[in-house]
């Protein structure tokens, strides 16, 4: 194996394990939820603080990479984010989860707006696009993720014990793959304070799609295991049913991203993942049967798997701002879908109901692929694709 592919591999298992740290935390939302006898409205806003503390944490962790190098903030935010973890379910109170989970979501974007960066880097070198499959074992990871919650459930461990065992993996795969994460070289180009700046037309196009499609992908993290428990009122063995089947698609879909979009074009995926997102949330409304929403759930995976990762490929082409600002001031705008999409399907589920919920986030899949199909807009320009990346 040349060095390319073991630095391919090593990026690989940390955006696999940042995949699980998040997924373990999501898996037992439910628990979180009956251990502090929390209804929808009040668990939509305890879930409203760790992608608070993302937001808070995107422009200083593009900042840090710009100003010390991604490998410096990778490693740090690594062991941070393994050992936070645990401190969610130790957590006795609510009002002492609160600052664990805002902690917990600005160390999430250190390791995004980091570990992005480097795989950007490894493309450049590689010269092919491969940042979706990294995004692909991040899914992958969120999968058997969701996979030992079951287990862990099932063996009667409580979450602070679940995330424990999940902590001693992480810091595991962090010493085996920490050897291959390149120092980068010092970036000396303008366009790289503390990104507090206003996006470009381009930037913040694409950042009102990926805005959208992280509402989405939100909704179904937070809330997959809710619905089926709450609407579908399915079996308690396949609360996480939906959870598992949307992670599948979404990681299956992620590995056949980049090959898709180098056949057809960035936009033309966009626009179908949209209509994807649109019919498989529609579908577990209308008919809220463990079978339909499965099915929903699925194509609702394979409609969120390229919004991000595509996104991403484009801004950080950026000739305006360096990579890591780039992808920050995105990611800014973007991770407000993850702040408002959980907290707003608890907030309308109190005055409603979850249906009601989830049928508001399917619009946000027609809303995709309108945005990614206006050529000419007032303050939008088009996704224009360079030779090599953004086609």
């Amino acid at each position: 194996m040349n060095t390319l592919s073991k630095r391919r591999v090593a990026l690989g298992a940390f955006f696999f394990f940042v995949g699980l740290c998040f997924a373990s935390w999501a898996a037992r939302i439910p628990d979180i939820q009956s251990k502090f006898d929390l209804s929808e409205g009040q668990l939509g806003t305890l879930l409203l603080f760790l992608p608070l503390g993302s937001v808070i944490g995107l422009p200083i962790a593009g900042w840090a990479v710009h100003q010390f190098g991604s490998r410096t903030v990778v490693m740090f935010g690594a062991f941070a984010y393994a050992m936070t973890l645990p401190l969610i379910g130790l957590a006795p109170t609510t009002w002492l989860l609160i600052p664990v989970l805002i902690v917990y979501g600005m160390l999430g974007n250190v390791m995004n707006i980091s570990l992005n960066t480097q795989a950007l880097g490894l493309e450049d070198e590689m010269g092919k696009s491969i940042l979706a499959s990294f995004h692909g074992l991040w899914s992958l990871a969120g999968f058997s993720g969701a996979g030992l919650g079951a287990l862990m459930i099932f063996l009667g461990l409580s979450p602070a014990q679940h995330y424990g065992v999940v902590m001693v993996i992480s810091i595991t795969i962090i010493l085996s793959a920490q050897r291959y994460i390149i120092k980068d070289k010092k970036v000396s180009e303008s366009g790289g304070g503390l990104v507090l700046k206003k996006p470009d037309a381009l930037l913040m196009r694409i950042s009102l799609i990926a805005f959208l499609g992280m509402m989405a992908e939100g909704c179904m993290f937070d809330w997959s295991g809710v619905y089926f428990k709450k609407v579908i009122q399915s079996d308690p063995s396949l609360i996480a049913l939906g959870y598992v089947a949307f992670m599948g698609t979404m990681a299956a879909g992620r590995f056949i991203t980049d090959k898709v979009a180098a056949r057809y074009t960035k936009v033309e995926v966009i626009q179908v993942s949209g209509i994807l997102i649109f019919i498989g949330l529609s579908l577990a409304v209308i008919f809220p049967t463990v079978l339909m929403a499965t099915i929903g759930f699925l194509l609702v995976g394979l409609g969120v798997a390229s919004i991000i990762p595509l996104s991403y490929s484009i801004a950080g082409r950026s000739k305006l701002y360096t990579p890591s600002v780039a992808l920050a001031l995105v990611s800014t705008i973007s991770f407000f879908g993850f702040l408002l999409g959980p907290p707003m399907i608890g907030f309308i589920a109190e005055l409603f109901n979850l249906k009601v919920s989830f049928g508001l986030i399917a619009l946000a899949g027609l809303g995709i692929t309108v945005l990614s199909s206006i050529r000419k807009a007032v303050f939008l320009i088009p996704i224009k694709s360079s030779p090599n990346r953004a086609k």
